[in-house]
């Protein structure tokens, strides 16, 4: 009887310490997801990709205040070896994507939207021409290249015969050279690449701050859109030469893609479908190795709030079931059987009402009580927040209870749906499938 009262013990200590690291591992899914959802990230992490793949990269000097002030930062703690941003050249450029942790928390959230403004028309019948993006390398380059005087002396050291395929390769082509459709315009006299596939899927957007939400596009859904995109400019060839001149990305894998389907429309589109899907598939593993830093921060922010020592936890889901079997044995024992739960009474208070407030408040329950506010719930006079603030501090500076928070925090990392399928391994519970069920 011994060994089965001590399986039940250790039994009721896994299944109390899983359910603690579930419930709060929810907490912090929760609370990221409920950021993600009011900052938009997802939805800006996926069109800064767009953007940086169908229209180049955006300008070094067209950064905002924030990008600025983290480049400062950057070569403030150029010592500490972790990029903040992306290093950036004036004929390279920068990419929108953030480059850091950093850059998840601050550039991403707070810095310029990449996304593309929300319209409440459907998809027109006829799109605008292709145009380089305002904020792009391209665009700079053809404003200069515009401002810059006719009658300009040419560079002695670098003539036309030395000059190289990309700089041979003419920016502005007149829209009629090509017939009605095809050529790329100045800045503002049409739509890049990133807004014409937005043109194709706003049927499917809604409004958020003004901005697109669309945080997810269909391989399939994308080269179709692509190829409406290419019909409309004139064809495939000439949206390659065009994407070329303007030295977007896309236009390597378009030229590939073509390449290989053997000039077939139809192998085209499935080409650029596969090429997308594994592009999509990339970017989710950048952006979760992202999150899981964000994770690791509200993790540690969860753990210190609630100040949950796992190794103080252990003990006390062990006290509770002691509390339990000298309650058993209350009735054979008598009441010196009590004698381990006077040690929690107050001075002077009723043995039979310390034992119900006792065993009232178990162990999971206390996990919230050593939170710097608390609430009681009183069945005369209802809810009463308690502040705790001296005795939360306490806790956090007392090096005694370190080893619990940070086993706390490394369960944490782990996730709900580990700790899910931990509590139903434990606990015999099995997940309902289709096929499971009796006809």
């Amino acid at each position: 009887m011994r060994v089965i009262s001590l399986i039940s013990y250790y039994a009721d200590l896994a299944i109390g310490l899983i359910l603690a690291f579930l419930l709060l591992s929810l907490v912090v899914s929760g609370i990221n997801e409920g950021i993600v959802r009011l900052l938009g990230i997802r939805s800006k992490f996926l069109w800064a990709y767009l953007r940086d793949t169908l229209d180049g990269a955006e300008t070094a000097d067209g950064t905002s205040r924030l990008d600025r002030i983290l480049d400062a930062l950057k070569r403030f703690g150029r010592k500490a070896r972790t990029p903040l941003t992306q290093e950036a050249s004036p004929e390279e450029g920068r990419s929108r994507l953030p480059a850091s942790v950093l850059g998840v928390f601050a550039r991403l959230p707070f810095g310029r939207d990449p996304r593309p403004a929300f319209s409440r028309q459907p998809p027109p019948v006829e799109s605008p021409p292709l145009a380089a993006a305002a904020d792009s390398v391209a665009a700079e380059q053809m404003t200069a290249s515009a401002e810059a005087p006719a009658d300009a002396p040419a560079d002695p050291a670098h003539t036309a015969g030395q000059a190289d395929p990309e700089e041979a390769a003419v920016l502005t082509v007149d829209p009629a050279a090509d017939g009605a459709a095809g050529g790329v315009l100045p800045p503002g006299q049409g739509k890049s690449m990133a807004e014409l596939l937005h043109e194709r899927l706003q049927e499917i957007d809604h409004a958020k701050r003004g901005r697109t939400s669309i945080a997810d596009i269909p391989p399939a859904r994308f080269a179709v859109a692509v190829m409406e995109i290419a019909t409309e400019h004139g064809g495939v060839e000439a949206l390659m030469r065009d994407l070329d001149a303007l030295k977007s990305p896309f236009s390597r894998p378009l030229k590939a893609v073509w390449d290989r389907a053997s000039h077939d429309l139809e192998a085209f589109r499935r080409g650029v479908e596969d090429w997308f899907d594994g592009e999509m598939e990339r970017l989710s593993l950048l952006y979760r190795r992202y999150v899981r830093w964000v994770l690791v921060a509200l993790g540690l922010v969860v753990t210190l709030v609630f100040s949950m020592d796992s190794l103080e936890y252990g003990k006390t889901l062990l006290r509770d079931n002691a509390y339990r079997s000298a309650v058993t044995a209350f009735g054979q024992a008598g009441p010196q059987a009590l004698e381990s739960i006077r040690e929690q009474c107050r001075p002077g208070q009723d043995t039979y009402a310390c034992v119900t407030d006792v065993l009232s408040t178990p162990a999971f329950v206390k996990i919230f009580t050593n939170a710097p506010v608390s609430v009681t719930m009183d069945a005369a006079d209802g809810p009463a927040w308690a502040w705790h603030g001296g005795d939360w501090w306490q806790r956090l500076t007392s090096p005694g209870h370190w080893p619990g928070f940070l086993i706390t925090l490394v369960a944490l990392l782990f996730g709900a749906p580990f700790w899910w399928d931990i509590l139903r391994r434990v606990s015999g519970l099995r997940a309902r499938t289709s096929g499971s069920a009796p006809s």
